[in-house]
């Protein structure tokens, strides 16, 4: 059907809605958190098991690799292996997984209260006062295991303050890459990290189906922004990210600064994401407001297309890069590119996803990582026509033994975006 202006786009609801995630709909525009109902209530966290589990592959990751100790920051990875929640600051707060017994962490004295509330694993907490050095409690406990004689692997996200400061306090300690143990054990997803990241893929298509039918002519990326959020909050997750490209800055992925505001006839390209207990989703939708040219129903078609294609090139054991070189080769054919170039896809075909919105590995070209059940990316080749307009379909998959299956169904015409 056509994508009218409202009223008539209300009636899209009917169908969309029908699971019965929106009780009841507001006249007009606004996201009133009671026209929605939470849908995360079945939300299972990480065990402590599962933790347990994580730490022992790290480790036997570490032995593999001739790794004695794991140095961690703050973010997705401190989550990950020791449930703390905290953030990166100028005073050090860390964790040393070790290739054998309980990992160490580190945190300012008036901080260890507030550190210990998030801690899901055993482990020992050393701290540090503000005229004192973090890197001494590390130093002393390493050596204490004899640690500063083997390998340190550096997480990749640590700043290079901590890598120069405990190498300071371990003169001679060898620093490597933890990218065998971190990644070996982040880009595998559990059942139940997948559960979890199903819940926000439903919760954001929730949201979208609310949001849609409340888009009118004026209004600017904010204003469906602020629709998007507060549907997103309302349906029990939090908001992550909620970018809104109008016309003709939908033809730059990560859009434009100048003024924007939905205009009848023109591309709207949402890219949104939340998170449930972490783990992230990231869905993009394109549309028109209005009735669609032929042209932009081509190129919706076309990058529907190239979902496809990504989609069935996603075999167990294949490259990552292939599935973009598969998504490049057949763009080109139809006169896109070549490679990066525009009219095109100017960026990767996906990326991993997980606890952060970006992970590794990505779909690129020259990317060699085989893809392996578990594993969770982003499908989104998109096509970028500078001065006029974009399209993206966005949808992640997540790799089973059978091969890849979406987290998000994609849709099969610019006049029903959302099915």
């Amino acid at each position: 059907m056509p994508i009218l202006p409202p009223p008539s786009r209300r009636a899209f609801l009917t169908g969309a809605l029908a699971a019965g995630a929106v009780a009841a709909l507001p006249a007009r525009g606004g996201a009133e958190p009671g026209a929605l109902a939470p849908i995360t209530g079945k939300a299972v966290p990480i065990t402590p098991a599962e933790r347990a589990r994580r730490l022992a592959r790290a480790q036997v990751l570490m032995a593999e690799n001739g790794i004695g100790a794991v140095l961690i920051e703050p973010g997705a990875s401190l989550t990950y292996f020791t449930g703390v929640r905290w953030w990166r600051s100028e005073r050090l707060t860390a964790a040393i997984l070790p290739a054998e017994g309980e990992p160490l962490i580190v945190t300012p004295f008036f901080e260890e209260p507030s550190v210990r509330e998030s801690l899901a694993i055993p482990a020992e907490i050393r701290t540090w006062q503000e005229d004192e050095s973090p890197f001494v409690p590390i130093a002393d406990w390493m050596r204490a295991r004899g640690l500063q004689q083997k390998s340190l692997g550096i997480e990749e996200t640590v700043r290079q303050f901590a890598i120069a400061g405990l190498s300071s306090a371990l003169p001679g300690i060898t620093t490597v890459s933890a990218n065998p143990v971190v990644r070996g054990c982040r880009m595998i997803k559990s059942p139940a990290e997948i559960a979890l990241m199903q819940l926000a893929a439903d919760v954001t298509l929730a949201a979208y189906a609310h949001t849609y039918p409340r888009i009118e002519a004026g209004m600017t990326p904010a204003d469906i922004g602020a629709l998007m959020d507060a549907a997103t909050r309302a349906l029990g997750a939090e908001p992550e990210f909620s970018l809104v490209l109008l016309g003709e800055a939908s033809a730059y992925p990560h859009g434009s600064g100048k003024p924007q505001q939905v205009r009848e006839g023109e591309v709207v390209l949402m890219d949104c994401g939340c998170t449930v207990e972490g783990y992230q989703s990231d869905i993009s939708r394109s549309f028109v407001y209005g009735t669609p040219t032929a042209e932009q129903r081509r190129v919706f078609d076309q990058v529907r297309q190239g979902q496809q294609i990504a989609f069935e090139t996603m075999k167990l054991g294949a490259s990552a890069g292939s599935v973009d070189d598969a998504v490049r080769r057949h763009y080109e054919t139809i006169g896109y590119g070549p490679r990066y170039r525009l009219p095109g896809l100017s960026h990767r075909t996906g990326h991993g996803i997980g606890l952060d919105g970006h992970e590794p590995v990505n779909f690129v070209h020259g990317e060699a990582t085989p893809l392996a059940a578990g594993m969770c990316f982003s499908n989104e080749p998109g096509l970028y026509l500078p001065g006029r307009f974009g399209i993206r379909l966005e949808d992640c998959v997540y790799m089973t033994a059978q091969g890849p299956r979406w987290f998000s169904t994609p849709p099969t015409s610019i006049e029903q975006p959302f099915g």
